[in-house]
């Protein structure tokens, strides 16, 4: 029996790992429905090749373009938000859940809430909501899978039954293009600087968080409330081979890590064949070539973003989903070019500083929060462009 699978996001780069794992493996998966946002030329040839139930485009500009293509065959299509909330309702075993941004909450509830296996990739899923996720995780019964490099390899050595064992975390992070640049070159980084990432090849924004190492800050939220653990018990570690991918520290002293070569298709695998495991085209580990493995402690002083993270984490009541839609629009306004590197963090803490905290009791509230954290958001920017 082949399992069912929806690809939200299956144009973007988790998208499309995910894709190139499923055409190898033709004769283990069937895929149910795809979405893009607005990359409607890539989506016109998955859907061509795959011919899934349901084609959704998020932009619903692109529609007639979709329509056009996709006129001669048998895939039900459809475009807006609505649309992508449709795709993540439709039955199937396992869901990625790759939309960037808080784009992919209400995609990512929907498959949750009917009982998925859900691999997410969407770091603001769990940043903006995460204990609405979760009690709606334990609810369902569904699966969540955590796709990140960081967040799989604790996964895969988190020992549950063992969790009061557990004396810390250990986040790893290759520390991004600029781990070796001093403040003042950092002041002048351009757009291409901060994508262009020594080790993984990621989407735009994904690189400059890892440029600012907010990534590393948001997943340090993710993991909160993943794993249940308090922030102080999380270390982040700057490791610049990426080989270690994050490690778990038990209270007998052994410290349990997981390895591989820096590509997305490895954990992307495990998730997609959990619970067992497939073959991915990978490049193998070699211990006698690797020679050497470093790590770093994080300079949060050069790096701002990770203490914001870690206030708003301990603080919760909102921050964290002030902290992402507030990173959202600074980064977007830094690829841009509105706005220089180093006021990425200056804008965030800005809207973190000026921001009211409450409890958030739904869905509904944190789409609020989101929206209204965006809005400060684009009012400070006119301060950098004045």
């Amino acid at each position: 029996m082949k399992k069912s699978v929806t690809i939200l996001g299956a144009t973007g780069s988790v998208g499309t790992s995910t894709m190139d794992l499923v055409r190898r493996n033709r004769d283990l998966y069937k895929v149910v429905a795809l979405t893009a946002n607005s990359n409607v030329e890539e989506l016109i040839k998955l859907a061509t090749e795959f011919s899934p139930q349901f084609v959704a485009l998020g932009d619903d500009s692109k529609f007639s373009l979709l329509k056009e293509a996709l006129a001669n065959t048998n895939i039900e299509i459809a475009a807006g938000r609505d649309a992508v909330i449709h795709a993540a309702n439709l039955q199937s075993d396992w869901v990625m859940s790759s939309i960037m941004g808080a784009a992919g909450l209400e995609p990512t509830l929907c498959a949750i809430r009917r009982g998925a296996q859900v691999a997410f990739a969407n770091k603001e899923t769990l940043v903006c909501a995460g204990d609405l996720m979760m009690k709606e995780v334990h609810r369902s019964d569904a699966k969540l899978l955590p796709v990140d490099s960081e967040h799989n390899a604790i996964y895969q050595v988190f020992e549950n039954h063992q969790k009061q064992a557990i004396d810390k975390i250990h986040l790893t992070g290759s520390g991004g293009p600029f781990r070796t640049w001093s403040t003042d070159d950092m002041t002048n980084a351009t757009p291409k600087q901060a994508i262009n990432h020594p080790n993984w090849s990621m989407g735009a924004k994904i690189s400059v968080d890892s440029a600012t190492m907010m990534n590393k800050g948001l997943e340090l939220i993710e993991a909160c409330y993943l794993f249940d653990m308090p922030e102080d018990k999380i270390d982040i570690l700057v490791h610049p081979q990426s080989v270690i991918h994050s490690m778990v520290e038990y209270r007998d002293g052994s410290v349990l890590a997981q390895l591989g070569s820096p590509d997305m298709r490895t954990p992307i695998a495990y998730c997609l064949s959990w619970p067992n495991r497939m073959n991915a085209p990978v490049e193998q580990l070699d211990f006698i070539k690797l020679s050497r493995l470093d790590f770093e402690a994080p300079d949060y002083d050069k790096f701002p973003s990770l203490r914001l993270a870690r206030n708003a984490a301990s603080e919760g009541r909102g921050a964290p989903t002030i902290l992402s839609a507030a990173n959202e629009v600074a980064v977007d306004a830094f690829l841009k070019n509105k706005i220089g590197f180093l006021d990425i963090a200056t804008l965030v803490e800005e809207v973190l500083t000026q921001s009211s905290r409450y409890v958030l009791n739904n869905i509904e509230e944190v789409i609020e929060l989101d929206q209204n954290s965006r809005r400060l958001a684009q009012e400070h920017l006119l301060k950098f462009s004045a």
